[in-house]
């Protein structure tokens, strides 16, 4: 079973439409407003997936040496209403989703 992270962003709701996964959000983890690269580096301890809506996190985060599959939500707002209807595509790529990989879905 994969271990994901939702980032601080993300409503925690969302890990309920991710039932076969081990799911906690960085609030969970007690890592909440830690900066995007030492969050990083807490994650790929414990977790092999990161989800966010920060449309920028590819930019300035080096993915290459990370143990993590990052998973960007591209969506109007990170309300879930937002976000159910790329929850079938985010189970698709987390089927296939590896470390250093990132993926982005939604528009």
């Amino acid at each position: 079973m994969k271990r994901i992270l939702l980032d601080e962003c993300i409503p925690r709701p969302l890990a309920q439409y991710l039932p076969d996964y081990y799911v906690r959000t960085a609030p969970q983890m007690g890592w909440a407003s830690i900066a995007n690269g030492a969050l990083l580096k807490l994650a790929e301890v414990e977790f092999e997936v990161f989800i966010t809506v920060d449309k920028g996190f590819r930019y300035e985060q080096s993915l290459r040496s990370t143990a993590l599959g990052l998973v960007v939500l591209r969506v109007r707002s990170n309300r879930l209403e937002d976000l159910l209807p790329l929850v079938p595509d985010l189970l698709t790529a987390l089927t296939t989703i590896k470390a250093g990989d990132m993926i982005q879905l939604g528009g």
